[in-house]
């Protein structure tokens, strides 16, 4: 999978960027690849609701809040999701910041726009084996009311330490650090709920991006 330069080049403010640094972003962009294979685990699980939330049959995890009861409103079924760059691109990113900070901050954004693609390639695996069935948008613990301690649920209920090698620190921040969990439910007909784009975001009044004319959501 490629890495998707021209939206890390907006991830840094410089959709026109100049070409010594579209060049330093198409290196980079390289040498990630070269050294670096993406992966991404999901599964799905049934859901039944109670008292306490949502509750993921077979996951050992409950969704407390309205975030998820919102989302997940009109459907029977919950994907869990989590992808990684994996451990490589630490290492990269240590090396570099000791000999370059600016191509550091370039690898940095590159690989958030490479886990986000990794996202959106696990996103449309699920809609593959879920024909008929209509995905919501993904949302992840720490969005709204879904708390960050749910990492280690997730962890837990996709094997995700053995297979991917990921793991949760004290604040609950997965390691590596280009590692993304989300929840991805699936309903019957087309869902109204939504978290992506500018109308949904709580920081859309006081966003760097807006106010120079970027915008994050579809």
């Amino acid at each position: 999978m490629k890495i998707p330069v021209e939206e890390a080049l907006r991830y840094m403010g410089a959709a026109q960027a100049d070409e010594a640094t579209r060049h330093l972003a198409e290196e980079t962009a390289g040498m990630l690849e070269e050294r670096l294979r993406p992966r991404f685990l999901w599964r799905a699980f049934p859901i039944a609701r109670g008292e306490e939330g949502i509750r993921l049959e077979g996951a050992g995890m409950t969704l407390p809040g309205t975030l998820a009861e919102k989302m997940l409103a009109e459907c029977d079924t919950a994907a869990l999701m989590i992808a990684t760059l994996g451990a490589g691109f630490d290492r990269m990113m240590q090396e570099w910041e000791k000999r370059d900070m600016a191509r550091a901050a370039v690898m940095d954004v590159c690989g958030s726009a490479w886990t986000e693609a990794v996202c959106d390639e696990a996103e449309e695996e699920i809609r593959g084996r879920f024909p008929g069935k209509y995905l919501t948008d993904r949302f992840s613990p720490g969005y709204g009311d879904l708390p960050l301690q749910l990492q280690a649920g997730f962890l837990q209920a996709l094997d995700a330490g053995r297979k991917l090698g990921i793991t949760a620190n004290e604040s609950y921040l997965l390691l590596p650090c280009k590692s993304v969990t989300a929840i991805i439910g699936l309903a019957d007909r087309p869902q109204g709920a939504k978290i992506r784009g500018c109308g949904y975001c709580r920081l859309r009044g006081e966003c760097a991006y807006r106010k120079r004319g970027i915008f994050c959501g579809d």
